[in-house]
């Protein structure tokens, strides 16, 4: 009897156990709680839209009136009647275009600025006077300079994406413990080994860090300089759609950027993983 119960303990243990390992994913904490707060703003959105129905679509009336956007995502009706595909795809060229750019010039004058101290005098007055600079208050300026809605939109996504790679370059660089580059000092490294095998490596974290912020910043201004250059864009159709009182488009523009800058900020994230070979770690 008591071998029995033994056996019935090991066995109810060993359940647990599979059950721990094979648990579905549908009830694991990293699934089930976004879905939750996801649904309490469809519930909060509904609330708000049966309070002013006169003008705010219901989430189902919503996904009923987008149906062919979603469906359709890349139509081409004719000049200027493209589906919402095609008006993502060409707000991320933009985006990356400008972003890019944006690193290409950060990075090195972070550098820069974190291993020289009359270079950090220099540049910090400069950074510290533009960086709180509205990025619509640049698009004038663009649009002075190249008399087109596209360069300006991707020159106003450059000059807003360049502080915060610069700054968390600029910072990584300067948090290099002292003691590694005495060692190298000692070893007679050069100056480009030392960049390359020690402040390199250390500083990534913090390269990636400003990447991040700054794609989320260039996500952020190109909804809002498109709806101001016009042209074809997801921003443009945020306000086109307002402009002809389709909240129900509005509403599948917001959720598709929000989509999109998700996946934008993941996919840094994994770049960030696979070059510092430092898997993220969940709490």
């Amino acid at each position: 009897m008591i071998f029995q119960l033994n056996l019935a303990a090991i066995a109810a243990i060993a359940g647990q156990a599979a059950w721990k390992k094979t648990k579905p994913v549908i009830v694991k904490d990293v699934f089930f709680l976004p879905i939750l707060g996801f649904l309490g703003i469809i519930v909060l959105w509904w609330i708000v839209a049966l309070a002013n129905h006169e003008l705010m679509p219901t989430p189902p009336e919503a996904l009923i009136a987008n149906l062919d956007y979603i469906l359709n995502p890349f139509y081409q009706r004719g000049p200027g009647n493209l589906g919402i595909g095609w008006l993502l795809i060409a707000s991320l060229r933009r985006v990356l275009i400008g972003f890019l750019l944006g690193a290409v010039v950060a990075i090195p004058l972070g550098f820069l600025i974190g291993m020289s101290r009359p270079a950090m005098l220099a540049l910090n007055p400069i950074i510290q006077i533009f960086k709180p600079v509205s990025p619509l208050a640049w698009l004038p300026i663009a649009l002075a300079i190249f008399n087109l809605a596209d360069p300006s939109a991707i020159f106003v996504i450059f000059i807003t994406s360049l502080w915060p790679t610069i700054i968390n370059t600029a910072l990584g660089v300067s948090s290099v413990p002292k003691d590694y580059l005495d060692v190298a000092r000692v070893l007679e490294m050069p100056r480009w080994r030392r960049i390359t095998k020690i402040i390199w490596p250390a500083s990534l974290p913090y390269i990636f860090t400003g990447l991040r912020i700054s794609l989320g910043i260039a996500w952020l201004v190109i909804v809002a300089v498109e709806m101001l250059t016009g042209g074809i864009g997801i921003g443009f159709f945020v306000w086109d759609e307002w402009s002809r009182l389709n909240l129900s488009s509005v509403f599948l523009a917001v959720l598709v950027i929000g989509v999109t800058g998700l996946i934008l900020d993941y996919a840094v994230g994994k770049i960030e993983e696979l070059v510092t070979h430092r898997p993220k770690t969940s709490n």
